[in-house]
């Protein structure tokens, strides 16, 4: 037992770990990341083996048995980092989609696998001071394809440290680096047996900083609470909410495009593009306010009804000060906001409730201006049926360079085929 104390609790905390992921994701219906659940699975075989092999190093003669157990542990290990390397690749640039590149991007882990299994012959026990230890090129390749990828993953993480969350991203970044700590002292003390620690830390902070459960359904339930509000309200002119969730898919869209572009990689980080998603839903809040014999007028507005319409931008940006004042994220609030007060202002100046141009207006506000638009377009109203999807498409680039960004519609109509996927998924 003396050779395997530290990889039995760290199985237990791994063991822990797991049961409750798995749990409250069977019960609330959570999606799972699938490279998530790899090193999940990967993290407990890597440990088994582990304190499997420092029995066997120790007790047992090193025959084919021991060569095998060993084969085992350093594949899983390896795996494991490289499906971490995977989910960090996902959660910051994401997975490349060319099967050429998914290729190229195995490759470094492939030869590493392949060397490991080629020299497992040569492998060696080693007797230690306080405990015996392998020793052979198989463990020198598997230690430094170790170093290499997770130093690799480590500069990712930094570089892209904008595309995590900021809250979640000081715990994720000690965890990296601890486990970094345990990896450089097991290669330099090869009898300190701690390797086993390295998958736990990872594990660990992977769970409590992005994965866990609770957390990511509470945030689910938040966004779900919003858009059921801002439903409530956009009933009131029959579009029964449709509407706020088609803009959001399309904004959605637009900022996904928006993240790959350079103009943009150092401005949407990952909090101001899922607030600008989030927010969507309530951009309309202030037709609360606006008398239903308006809002459902089968007609042409009056030029007095268009200006009481008009006024349901700074109305809503007002009423989302009010409602949420009290609410921790103050980013939010403010995107929300202005998203509400802002997204009828015009590139040429000539919108309303401000007469903004140009770049003063609001980011987030002239996204949600092309997706306001779009939808309007597309969709049926109480006065007039949708129009022709092309016609739609055409009314956007139209307005390029006077009523939106024209930067922003050339990103938009770029997506044209994901925006068409949402319109004919939600068409009515």
């Amino acid at each position: 037992m003396l050779y395997v104390k530290f990889q039995l609790g760290c199985l237990l905390i791994l063991a822990l770990l797991n049961f409750m992921y798995v749990k409250t994701t069977i019960s609330k219906k959570i999606p799972c990341n699938k490279f998530y659940d790899a090193c999940m699975i990967l993290s407990v075989i890597s440990v088994i083996f582990d304190g499997v092999t420092a029995i066997t190093v120790n007790l047992l003669p090193f025959d084919f048995v021991n060569i095998l157990l060993h084969a085992v542990f350093f594949v899983s290990t390896l795996l494991f980092l490289f499906y971490f390397y995977l989910y960090v690749l996902d959660k910051t640039i994401g997975i490349p989609k060319s099967i050429l590149k998914k290729i190229l991007l195995s490759l470094p882990m492939a030869i590493s696998l392949i060397l490991v299994i080629v020299f497992l012959p040569d492998l060696q026990c080693v007797k230690g001071v306080s405990t015996n230890y392998s020793m052979g090129v198989s463990v020198i390749c598997c230690y430094l394809s170790l170093i290499v990828h997770f130093l690799i993953t480590l500069c990712l993480t930094v570089y892209k440290r904008k595309s995590i969350e900021k809250r979640k991203r000081s715990l994720f970044f000690v965890s990296l680096v601890l486990s970094l700590s345990i990896l450089i002292v097991q290669v330099v003390y090869k009898e300190s047996l701690v390797s086993a620690l390295f998958p736990t830390v990872i594990m660990l902070g992977l769970y409590i900083s992005l994965e866990d459960p609770s957390i990511r359904r509470l945030e689910a339930y938040n966004a779900e609470m919003v858009t059921s509000f801002s439903t409530l309200v956009e009933g009131r002119d029959l579009s029964t909410g449709g509407h706020i969730k088609r803009t959001k898919s399309y904004v959605s869209v637009l900022v996904s495009k928006m993240m790959t572009d350079r103009r943009y990689n150092k401005i949407l980080t990952k909090d101001y593009a899922d607030n600008i998603i989030n927010s969507a839903p309530m951009h309309d809040l202030g037709k609360i306010s606006t008398p239903d014999s308006i809002l459902q007028k089968p007609g042409r507005l009056t030029e007095k009804e268009f200006e009481i319409i008009k006024q349901h931008s700074a109305k809503g940006g007002e009423l989302i000060k009010e409602t949420f004042k009290d609410l921790d994220n103050k980013d939010f609030i403010h995107i929300a906001y202005e998203e509400a007060r802002y997204h009828h202002e015009k590139w040429n100046g000539k919108g309303y409730p401000e007469g903004l141009s140009g770049e003063n207006i609001p980011l987030h506000a002239r996204i949600m201006a092309i997706a306001d638009v779009f939808d309007a377009v597309s969709a049926k109203r109480c006065y007039r049926e949708a129009l022709p999807l092309d016609v739609c498409f055409r009314i956007i680039e139209e307005g390029k360079d006077s009523d939106f960004d024209p930067y922003l519609v050339d990103l938009f109509l770029q997506c044209r085929d994901e925006l068409t996927a949402i319109y004919n998924k939600n068409k009515r």
